[in-house]
């Protein structure tokens, strides 16, 4: 694949969404992000929050979804998520910004004098710190996907939209604005309304935007006189009316995208030539997901980030759902997985422990603090006692080894020092308050984030994961690299207490400080492994993470024992 040779400067392509949030702005980004870059185009994005948090780390994930653990350290947006799955390309910090981010630099400089006394505001104060962050995010690209948080008409992303307009006015021919909305199809009209979409587009044009495409989210594919109707009211060309149905996949987004001609127009409207495509690859994989499944298997996730209301909210594990997801589609296995209530567990609930006993697999996830955290112990216990293959997954490390010291070496007071501080045996604790351990980001929220390297005991079972699925950093040192979100660890005190019991420390820190992986022998358990990072975050659509196809296999074993 070549690159475009003529000379450009950086493409600036903006997504908004209208009407309501969830619409899928970053799945649109990232999937028209896949298009360009199969074009040769080198491609970055960037995701504008509205919100004042730093970063995502400290949003409750029920309601805000999933937060994206990048390999900088930076604890981010879902969507981020989906650049790196549709792009294969890492993102981190220069990635993402936030208003509070804005906000608290701007504030910083003028307390630093960086203004030369003038009146600081809003405009154009904030609005070029925005406008500096885009275009840091898109030095040394040829174009930056710039999603806009939330929808057009929320007064706290006015910033951003305002950063759209003056960077269209100063470069038009290098900017492009790409408009989200929902086209509903009410039951008892039988039609797709196009009313929302003509109100939102209206709010932006109240702000001096008009957007040069329309990409209607639905049930169905846009008809012609829905598009007759943008182009109308909205004052945008039929042919850039790009429909976005309800797919089976978000991973057919691009090939519907394609068949549109969605890539072909945008660059033509940027004025950059079109490339040559080469969508095999991914078409053989869309192909993959859809056809049928030889194998079945069910996981049952101990979950406690699901409840909404009176809805199940699945956003709180988007990285872990498409993990298991991708491996189910690259092992020719459907993969039902099974969101279960750990506060049902621990209360012993017929459904909950029905669904134990049904489940082909066991993981226990992410999660902080005392809620479900019995009843994740009491998961934990039945996969290693009935032999179900388990995963563990940063807490679902920590809270194996608390059961394993509980119910194996009788340290029946056995805890984290997160849930149970005056616990006598606390078999995890807190990371020492040391830079060189964790990232400082403020008091009382301090942790491990990013990528750390980890070395893997020869001849145990991550070792040969890893080995089968060509998962290393670098093999001669039998090191991999994970990324980290977590503020407490293995209390080196129980370390040979728990050996001498069978438990096997399979991973360590290359300076044996931190315990990264353990596990139980093969010849007492079929497979049981549990890791302090996070590979979830780390699963691509055409390269499953190691521990996770893994997983499938053994899943796919016990469901045939």
């Amino acid at each position: 694949m070549s690159y475009p040779k003529e000379p450009h400067n950086t493409k600036y392509i903006f997504v908004s969404g209208g009407v309501l949030s969830g619409l899928g702005k970053g799945i649109t980004a990232a999937s028209l992000g896949y298009l360009l870059k199969n074009r040769g185009y080198k491609v970055t994005t960037i995701k504008c929050e509205n919100y004042l948090n730093m970063d995502s780390g400290n949003i409750n994930p029920v309601e805000h979804g999933d937060v994206f653990l990048c390999e900088d350290g930076l604890e981010a947006d879902l969507d981020l998520g989906s650049y790196e799955r549709f792009l294969d390309t890492e993102v981190g910090h220069k990635n993402f910004t936030t208003v509070g981010q804005v906000y608290s630099s701007v504030i910083e400089r003028s307390k630093n004098l960086e203004y030369n006394g003038i009146t600081v505001e809003a405009y154009p104060h904030v609005t070029e710190e925005v406008i500096a962050r885009i275009e840091a995010a898109g030095k040394g690209f040829d174009i930056t996907l710039v999603e806009l948080g939330g929808t057009a008409g929320e007064y706290q992303n006015e910033i951003y939209y305002e950063a759209y307009r003056i960077m269209h006015l100063r470069q038009p021919q290098d900017t492009t604005h790409i408009h989200v909305t929902y086209f509903p199809a009410p039951a008892h009209i039988n039609e797709l309304k196009s009313k929302p979409t003509q109100l939102s587009v209206r709010i932006l044009n109240s702000m001096g935007i008009q957007p040069d495409f329309i990409v209607g989210r639905g049930e169905f594919w846009l008809d012609e006189k829905r598009k007759e109707k943008i182009e109308y009211f909205c004052n945008v060309p039929q042919e850039h009316v790009i429909s976005n149905p309800d797919l089976s996949t978000v991973y057919e987004i691009p090939l519907v995208f394609a068949q549109q001609a969605f890539d072909e127009l945008v660059l033509d409207e940027l004025g950059l030539p079109e490339g040559k495509a080469d969508l095999s690859e991914w078409e053989k994989f869309v192909t993959t997901i859809q056809q049928p499944k030889t194998n079945r298997v069910t996981v049952a996730v101990i979950a406690k980030y699901i409840a909404t209301g009176d809805f199940e909210l699945k956003d709180s594990y988007v990285a872990l759902v498409e993990s298991l997801n991708i491996a189910g589609w690259h092992s020719d296995t459907e993969v039902e997985i099974e969101f279960v209530n750990a506060e049902a567990v621990e209360r012993g609930e017929t459904a909950a422990m029905k669904a134990l006993e049904d489940a082909n697999g066991i993981i226990v996830p992410i999660g902080w603090g005392e809620r479900g955290v019995e009843g994740k112990i009491k998961a934990i216990q039945y996969a290693r006692e009935q032999k179900v293959p388990y995963l563990g997954l940063c807490y679902g490390m920590q809270l194996a080894s608390v059961e394993y010291a509980r119910n194996v070496v009788g340290l029946k007071d056995a805890h984290t020092t997160e849930v149970r501080p005056e616990t006598k045996n606390p078999i995890i604790h807190d990371i020492p308050f040391d830079a060189r351990y964790q990232k400082i980001k403020g008091l009382g929220n301090s942790m491990r984030l990013g990528a750390y390297d980890c070395i893997l005991k020869p001849g145990t079972l991550a070792h040969d994961i890893y080995t089968k699925y060509d998962g290393f950093k670098d093999k001669s040192k039998n090191m991999i690299s994970e990324r980290h979100r977590h503020r407490f660890e293995f209390n080196n005190d129980y370390r040979k207490q728990l050996e001498d019991a069978g438990f096997v420390i399979s991973g360590t820190s290359p300076d044996d400080f931190f315990v990264e992986v353990i596990e139980l022998p093969r010849d007492k358990h079929p497979f049981f492994i549990a890791v302090q990072p996070h590979p979830e975050y780390k699963s691509l659509p055409l390269k499953p993470h190691p521990l996770f196809a893994a997983f499938l296999q053994a899943m796919i074993a016990e469901s045939k024992s």
